[in-house]
């Protein structure tokens, strides 16, 4: 749009210069399009439109414009491309200062005095478009193609414009004339100075005219004289002789000595002017010139006008003329080159950089010569610092993981501490390294260099961290399992008879660390090894061949099995496999019929041997009884016996002994790099054992004796751990040789370097030197250079032919000036530049002093005699001199005062006395000095912080005056010792742990416990105790478990069933069978205590039986009874026939139920989990990572716990996890770093001085660790040595020599004083001693200001007062909050008239600011007095309660004065804020017809509280109410030319604004109640069709 109004404003301009020709158009809507080309940069060409236009505006064709007036169409470009965006960039200066924003003028003084908090302002600043490379300036069209063109300005606030505050005025000073009328004045300060267009100061002093009671005596002079003195002039040469007297000189505080002088006093706001001069290696760059100065003498009357000399006193006046030094302006060298950037890095605060440069003095200035400007300049640079390189961090390198120092004192004794493990603690090293950038190589990124720690900024990383080492965990074996079959060695492979047994037992949890399983096979030789083996799987029923009974057959199921019972080949058994049919017997009635034979019993002995063989047996019984005809074996034939393990005792086993380390194998390296289970690993290699065929009990056999095949692998393949070669930094930098020379001193530089990674599995070792020192190359000797001075000139004087102008000069002779040349020479006396003087041998020697040549009437004298014999310490020697000559007769020359003749000096004294200060220091261990401890902690020893030490104590050495001398005069370390003991702390002791107590429970899960209890309290800071119990004792419970069958009820085999015969009748028929109960173990079968064994559970003893008769049917024995386990409904049993019954009988049933009775004939079964345990750890650990257990049981629905293998067998489901990982917090005992180095003195001098060193802690003290030591820092004394300081005196008043007023001066003194550091608290006074011991005198000279000028005004002057003090700090604030960070202090001087007639000729009153620190913000409020006669006084205070004039706003201001028309005469009346008078509190108004006051009544009741109301007089006369106050005071204002209203009228005024409001109700209450009737109309019109047509509906429109 813009361009657009351009293009028509360019179109009607054309269009009014030129009304008949066509002129060419630009197309402004598009002007220079971009640059085109095919190559980036400068090869490109920019097009515009150009068409030609008519002066009406229409366009035409090109051939009506002149051709040599068509623009260009077409110019060269540079092309910007995307790769430019890296060579060009916006650069951007700093934001200007804040300005007041443009406004018009009529709205400025607008402006101004609606400013409450700030003005607005405006910052500018440039942006240009520079190339990266030379930063030289291009077109923006370069930048604003990558991004948009940064703001050139921005909005800011500026402070309200701060008008002069000044304080209040002093008292009034005393008359100026002590008879008749005179002049008094008083004063006040300047507090705060204008800023931001404030208004000026106002007059600081104000004058006023005293008349004293006394009048002036007749005849007395009217006017008093006084001789006052210029100042003097500028030094000049004497050919300069008739300038002074070209103008008066007058009293001027900004030429000559003062300019010198303000620029010492001001030196913070002097700007700096740099003074590029050359150097002077001449000695005329070294000479004094010596000129001389004039001051008019002039007699002045009481008035301020001139008089006659004559008219005052003239008999030793004033000097006119002096000799003097030619000034010289200090001169300098040029600036040094700026020294490198203080921000070397990239840090992430992002404060700036700064370099300094310098320059040093080549010319000292020469009497008033200018002062030396700044020697040194600071600038910003690196402000963003992102092409900076990265800052130095800390390193870190951690050590390997450590128990022992987690273990307490008893602890440590008990332990063996290389089986430590578990928990623990590493230490890690911390150096400075300098980060590489990304663009680094990469193996330059691994090691980075070692730089000073002082260059890594912020806290220092944790050295100390907790670490784990892991536990050896057992193997965990199940029980063996029951000797095997004979087998051969290998059963593929058969040979001979030899064969072995073998029993086994499985890992139940592997182990872990250096320990491995115990052997899992035990063999035993036995003879006939048979492999395989044919095995009947079933057999049927028997069939009769004939009939019912007798021989028959039975089939039966064969396989071919192996030792374990699993089916095999059947070509692996030898032997012809059994019959599938087998002949059996049914037994007929009348046989006798027996059961089957039981299971063959247990084992006698597991083995045999020569006295002992295993035996075991199996029975069957008669269950039914033969007929006569027949009969039943014999009992010997129900019984049968075999051996059984009739094996020899010998057991064989191969035991493996552990791993050997994993070694090179060529023959599976994989070229050096492999996968193992998917990991990159560096080889393959091997390991390798020993195996041995042990015999139990007796120790190492010959192989043959173990099988073969169970032979374990004596070789396996293995992981070959990867070489490490030792890794170390680089070396650091050699450390800075010094740069200056220092004389006398070897210095050494060093370097040194960190490993990072030790040399592990034959990697290359790490080198011998970490270390490295030598020597620095040799500095030159410190250059020598000294000042030479020359003699003394004579003493010159003013020039005589100046003196003869002047008055006072009768003779050439008085004080003057002599010099001496001064210069710099170096060792060889050749002549040097100044600076180098000044640089190595200090402040130039004076090159001028005063001297006096001696005058016809000077007092004369002899020469000193000798000093006086000292009679001892503490005693005087004086000397003495005479006058000499016409002095002797001279009155002037007795005064001693003046003109002393004895002098007189203390005597030396060698005697001191030593005198202990302070206090002890704390108790200080011997250090031991740790060999080869660079910076880091690892490999720490042992902080030690208990036994003997030393304590020490300052000792003062004073001389014979009680004052302060070298402490090497009393002692030689200035310090008292002592040995002194720190005692050592005792960690808390408990007694070893109480064997484990029997588990709780008898069967199932139960608890075991063991304590601990306290044997000694920690004390003086030991480790503290676990939480003990009331019987300070500490336990462990862990969960058991007890096997619920290890103890059970043993019983026989039934007995035969026997029958009670009577009259031989058959023995058949019911009987009674018993049986033997015995009380067992497991694994034992032996009478033990009962009480072991469930009394609840004991079997039954007898029972009764049925013996089958010859002609009844023989059923089998009960099977046992079905087991329910859920579904608790039924349980059966069955039996089958064995002797079929006679014809005319029946077998009994063959199978039986019975309902399940819950908890009696039936069970239900589930697990339950008991709770986590305490965090167990391994043996050797005593802290860090642990296992929690918990233990399951199969309880039985009755709640009895029975073994777990009844709910294995059952299936039940079991969710719980039994054990999870824990971890017990480690005792970290509190770790501190090493001392750090003593500081050095706090104070170089006096009894406050210590020396300090501190440590850190590293490790806080965790759970039961040691605590930190309380002391983590030490402090010792320094010995005592005298401070000695430049003491300046106080200001002298302002004298003026030879005359009673004008120019001056004030001086003060420089000595030396030896102190104590703290003055003011030390009981010594300080004494003056010789100024070699504070330094350079000149040196002090020149920085200190020794001589000020000053002015002593003459009667009838009008002078300004001498500088007030500076005002406190001040800053300015915006809202009470600070504007600045740097305040301002102000202070001024006012002007003082003495005589009204000099008011012309006064100076102005002057004041000057200052920036400052610790300023504070100040607020401003007017403050009011109460009234007194309708006025009170009204002034400004600050927020400090300092009142002020300016700062508050003028326009609230409050009046001083209250106005009443007509006056307020009446009595206890007053004239009101409203301007109505009014009565006092307690009186009430009683008001005329016309609303005028007419008389104040006194309120009823307000003296007494109970006066009676009937007393009360005046009914139309009220007392006062806080609602007629109110009317009264603002809201009632006059109705007729401001008269006051009457009482009457008052009230008649209030009861219509009531009645008023009572109407205004009363009318919305009508409107409200009309709305309503609306409603309601509005509401049964629609609802009453509805209820008159009943069910039909209508809705109306």
């Amino acid at each position: 749009m813009c361009l657009f109004i351009i293009g028509h404003c360019i179109k009607h301009l054309l269009y009014s210069v030129n009304k008949i020709f066509p002129v060419w158009s630009i197309s402004i809507d598009f002007l220079w399009g971009r640059c085109m080309g095919e190559e980036c940069g400068t090869g490109g060409v920019q097009s515009r439109t150009v068409w030609c236009i008519h002066s009406e505006g229409w366009t035409t064709h090109h051939s009506n414009c002149r051709h040599s007036d068509k623009p260009e169409s077409q110019r060269p470009c540079f092309k910007v491309c995307e790769w430019h965006q890296d060579l060009f960039e916006w650069e951007v200066s700093e934001w200007g200062p804040c300005v007041l924003a443009s406004f018009h003028s009529n709205e400025l003084k607008l402006r101004t005095t609606e400013c409450v908090t700030a003005q607005h302002g405006i910052q500018r600043r440039k942006v240009h478009c520079v190339r990266t490379s030379n930063r030289t300036a291009v077109t923006e069209r370069i930048c604003e193609f990558f991004s948009p063109r940064l703001a050139l300005e921005q909005a800011c606030l500026i402070p309200c414009p701060h008008d002069c505050i000044v304080s209040d005025f002093s008292s009034w000073s005393g008359c100026s004339r002590t008879c008749g009328t005179g002049l008094q004045h008083r004063t006040r300060n300047v507090l705060a100075a204008p800023m931001y267009g404030g208004a000026n100061c106002p007059n600081l002093t104000q004058t006023r005219t005293c008349a004293n009671l006394s009048p002036c005596p007749v005849g007395e002079s009217e006017h008093h004289y006084s001789l006052k003195v210029g100042p003097w002039s500028e030094c000049r040469q004497p050919q300069h002789k008739g300038l002074w007297m070209s103008g008066r000189t007058m009293l001027d505080f900004t030429t000559g000595d003062t300019e010198r002088n303000t620029v010492k006093r001001h030196i913070q706001s002097s700007q700096h002017h740099h003074h590029h001069l050359h150097h002077h290696h001449s000695l005329k760059g070294l000479e004094v010139e010596i000129g001389y100065q004039t001051r008019q003498v002039r007699c002045v009357r009481s008035d301020g006008k001139n008089a006659m000399l004559s008219l005052c006193t003239l008999d030793n006046g004033p000097g006119t003329f002096q000799s003097c030094i030619m000034p010289r302006d200090c001169e300098t060298s040029d600036w040094s080159v700026w020294s490198p950037c203080s921000k070397t890095c990239r840090a992430s605060d992002m404060s700036p950089g700064f370099r300094v440069r310098t320059r040093s003095i080549t010319q000292t200035p020469i009497g008033l010569g200018k002062e030396c400007t700044a020697l040194e300049e600071k600038e910003a640079c690196n402000i963003i610092g992102d092409l900076l390189p990265n800052c130095p961090r800390f390193s870190t390198d951690w050590g390997d993981c450590q128990v022992a120092p987690l273990l307490s004192q008893q602890d440590r004794r008990l332990n063996n501490v290389s089986v430590l493990c578990g928990g623990g603690i590493q230490t890690r090293q911390l150096y400075c390294v300098q980060v590489p950038d990304n663009s680094s190589p990469h193996h330059r990124k691994e090691v980075s260099r070692p730089v000073s720690g002082r260059l890594c900024t912020g806290d220092l990383p944790s050295a100390v961290q907790p670490c784990s080492i892991p536990c050896p965990q057992l193997c965990l074996l199940s029980s063996w399992s029951s000797w095997g079959a004979c087998l051969h060695d290998n059963c593929m492979e058969t040979h001979g008879r030899k064969g072995y047994r073998q029993r086994r037992r499985e890992v139940l949890e592997e182990g872990s660390g250096t320990e491995s399983c115990a052997h899992l096979l035990e063999s035993m030789p036995c003879e006939d090894p048979v492999c395989f083996l044919w095995q009947v799987q079933s057999e049927g029923a028997c069939v009769p061949t004939e009939g019912n009974c007798g021989n028959g057959t039975r089939t039966q199921t064969v396989a071919c099995v192996n030792s374990q019972g699993q089916l095999v080949p059947e070509e692996l058994c030898e032997d012809e496999p059994p019959p599938k049919e087998v002949s059996c017997v049914m037994a007929c009635s009348g046989d006798c019929v027996l059961s089957s034979w039981s299971d063959w019993s247990s084992c006698s002995h597991s083995c045999s041997s020569k006295s002992s063989e295993g035996r075991q047996s199996r029975t069957r019984t008669i269950l039914g009884l033969p007929g006569e005809a027949k009969a039943c074996p014999a009992a010997a034939a129900l019984e049968e016996w075999r051996t059984c393990n009739d094996h020899p005792c010998i057991t064989f086993y191969w035991e493996a002994s552990p791993w050997g380390p994993c070694i090179e194998d060529s023959s599976m390296n994989l070229n050096g790099t492999g996968y193992w289970n998917g990991t990159a690993t560096c080889a393959v290699g091997v390991q390798i054992r020993k195996v041995v065929c042990m015999k139990t009990g007796v120790g190492p056999v010959i192989p043959k004796r173990c099988p073969e095949a169970a032979r374990p692998d004596t070789i396996q393949p293995c992981l070959l751990p990867c070489k490490k070669d030792c890794i170390v930094t680089p070396f650091s930098e050699w450390t800075a040789c010094p740069t200056t020379c220092l004389p006398g001193i070897d210095t050494i530089s060093s370097r040194y370097r960190f490993i990072i990674q030790r040399a592990a599995n034959g990697g290359q070792e790490c080198p011998d030197t970490l270390y490295e020192e030598r020597e620095c190359e040799a500095l030159l000797v410190c250059p020598i250079y000294r000042w030479k001075t020359h003699r003394w000139h004579p003493c010159t004087l003013v020039p005589d032919s100046v003196q003869q102008g002047m008055t006072g000069a009768s003779e050439s002779c008085g004080k003057g000036l002599e010099m001496r040349g001064v210069s710099c020479v170096d060792e060889y006396d050749e002549m040097a530049a100044v600076s180098e003087c000044l640089q190595w041998a200090g402040p130039m020697p004076s090159r001028f002093r005063s001297c006096w040549v001696p005058c016809r009437d000077d007092c004369t004298f002899s020469s000193w005699s000798k000093f006086s014999e000292c009679s001892g310490c503490g005693s005087r020697r004086t000397r003495k001199r005479t006058l000499t000559g016409r002095s002797r007769k001279q009155d002037r020359c007795q005064h001693e005062d003046l003109y002393p003749l004895v002098e007189s000096e203390p005597c030396p004294c060698e005697e001191f006395v030593s005198q202990p200060y302070g206090n002890w220091s704390s108790c200080i261990l011997l250090e031991t000095p740790v060999q080869g401890s660079l910076q880091g902690w690892r490999g720490r020893r042992e902080v030690r912080d208990c036994g003997h030490g030393l304590r020490y104590r300052a000792v003062a050495c004073l001389d014979h005056e009680a004052h302060l001398v070298s402490p090497d005069l009393c002692s030689e370390s200035g310090l008292v010792e002592e040995v002194c003991h720190i005692p050592c702390p005792l960690d808390c002791k408990l007694s070893d742990w109480s064997p484990w107590s029997a588990c709780s429970a008898s069967c199932g899960s139960g608890l075991k416990i063991r304590s601990k209890w306290l044997r000694e309290k920690p004390f003086n800071g030991g480790r503290p105790c676990p939480k003990l119990d009331l019987k300070n004792q500490v336990y462990e419970a862990v969960p058991c478990r007890s096997e619920c069958g290890q103890y059970e009820w043993v019983t026989d085999p039934w007995s035969v069933c026997t029958i009670n015969t009577v009259d031989e009748l058959p023995a058949c028929g019911e009987g009674v069978q018993s049986r033997k109960i015995r009380r067992g173990s497991e694994d034992l079968v032996s009478s033990v205590n009962e009480t072991f064994c469930d009394q609840d559970e004991i079997p039954p003893q007898a029972q009764t039986c049925i013996l089958p008769c010859p002609n009844d049917c023989v059923m089998s024995q009960w099977s046992q009874w079905s087991t329910l386990i859920y579904s608790c409904d039924v349980r059966m049993r069955t039996r089958h026939v064995l002797r079929p019954p006679v014809a005319d009988r029946v077998c009994p049933d063959s199978s039986q139920t019975e309902p399940c009775s819950l908890n009696s004939t039936c069970f239900n079964y589930h697990y339950n989990v008991s709770s986590w345990s305490t965090c167990q750890l391994s043996e050797h650990a005593i802290c860090g990572q642990g296992t929690r257990t918990r233990l399951l049981d199969c309880i039985r629905s009755d709640g009895k716990v029975v073994d777990l293998s009844v709910c294995e067998e059952l299936g039940l489901p079991q969710p719980w996890r039994l054990t999870m990982n824990c971890v017990m917090d480690c005792p970290f005992n509190c770790i501190l770093s090493d001392w750090a180095p003593w500081t050095e003195c706090s104070h170089t001098c006096g009894s406050k001085g210590v020396m300090t060193r501190s440590r850190r802690v590293l490790q806080q003290a965790h759970d039961e660790g040691r605590p930190c030591a309380s002391q983590l820092s030490q402090s010792k004394p320094c010995p005592i040595s005298p401070c000695y300081t430049w003491l300046l005196s106080d200001w002298s008043p302002c004298t003026v020599e030879g005359a009673e007023c004008g120019e001056g001066k004030r001086e003060r003194n420089l000595t030396c004083v030896v102190h104590w550091s703290d003055w003011l608290d030390s009981p010594y006074p300080s004494k003056t001693v010789e100024d070699e011991k504070c330094g350079d005198r000149v040196r002090k000279e020149s920085e200190q200001e020794l001589q000020q000028p000053c002015f002593v005004p003459c009667p009838g002057d009008c002078h300004l007062t001498e500088w007030s003090q500076w005002s406190s700090c001040q800053l300015t604030c915006l809202e009470g909050r600070s504007f600045e960070t740097v305040g301002r202090q102000a202070r001024s001087q006012a002007v003082v008239i003495q005589v009204l007639e000099n008011q012309d000729s006064c100076p102005h009153q002057v004041f000057e600011t200052r920036p400052c620190k610790g300023g504070k913000c100040h607020s401003y409020e007017w403050r009011t007095s109460a009234w007194n006669d309708n006025e009170r006084s009204v002034w400004c205070q600050r927020s400090d309660g300092v009142n002020v004039t300016g700062g508050c706003f003028p326009q609230n201001r409050p009046t001083t004065v209250r106005h009443c028309h007509p006056p307020c005469t009446k009595p206890f009346s007053h004239c009101k804020q409203s301007g109505v008078c009014g009565c006092e509190k307690g009186y009430t108004e009683v008001m005329t017809t016309h609303g005028f006051l007419d008389y104040c009544t006194k309120t009823p009741g307000t003296d007494n509280k109970k006066a009676d109301v009937k007393t009360s007089s005046g009914r139309l006369k009220p007392g006062t109410t806080q609602i007629q106050d109110f009317f009264g005071e603002w809201s009632l204002q006059p109705l007729d030319e401001g008269k006051p209203l009457s009482g009457i009228l008052y009230y008649i005024i209030l009861y219509y604004i009531i009645l008023y409001y009572i109407i205004l109700i009363i009318f919305f209450m009508i409107i409200l109640y009309i709305i309503f009737i609306f409603f309601i109309v509005i509401y049964y019109e629609h609802t009453l069709p509805f209820r008159s047509l009943g069910s039909i509906r209508y809705f109306p429109e």
